[in-house]
């Protein structure tokens, strides 16, 4: 969904290492049954849904009122759609295939080891 994320690498209360993936909130990550599984947390990434959408729309906002609109060439246009489309399916793709389970909260608690930052497509 974001083009640049946060990872974190923590140590669950009673559980092993894993990878979590999201900004400013973790909302994914390694699931505890198998592991190919994903954990995806809703109320988090409504969280983080909400600040990226604000801080686009804060950004949309200033360019408007400051710099004078033009037409937005077609193939430009073409192009955000296709690459909006090929990040939709390839999420879709890696939620379809993961057996993943989701919880409306994350309900355990963690010791954080390290964090970084990572492109999407660039595994951490």
């Amino acid at each position: 969904m974001f083009i640049i994320t946060k990872w974190w690498y923590v140590l669950p209360i009673d559980g092993t290492v894993k990878m979590y993936w999201g900004f400013p909130f973790a909302f994914m990550g390694e699931g505890f049954h198998t592991s190919m599984s994903l954990q995806f947390f809703t109320i988090e990434f409504l969280a983080d849904f909400a600040f990226y959408f604000i801080i686009i729309l804060v950004m949309v906002l200033v360019f408007l009122k400051w710099l004078p609109t033009n037409k937005i060439p077609k193939i430009f246009t073409k192009t955000v759609w296709v690459l909006t489309l090929i990040l939709l399916i390839g999420f879709g793709f890696i939620v379809t295939t993961s057996n993943p389970i989701f919880h409306s909260k994350r309900n355990y608690d963690w010791h954080v080891l390290t964090t970084g930052y990572v492109w999407i497509w660039q595994s951490s």
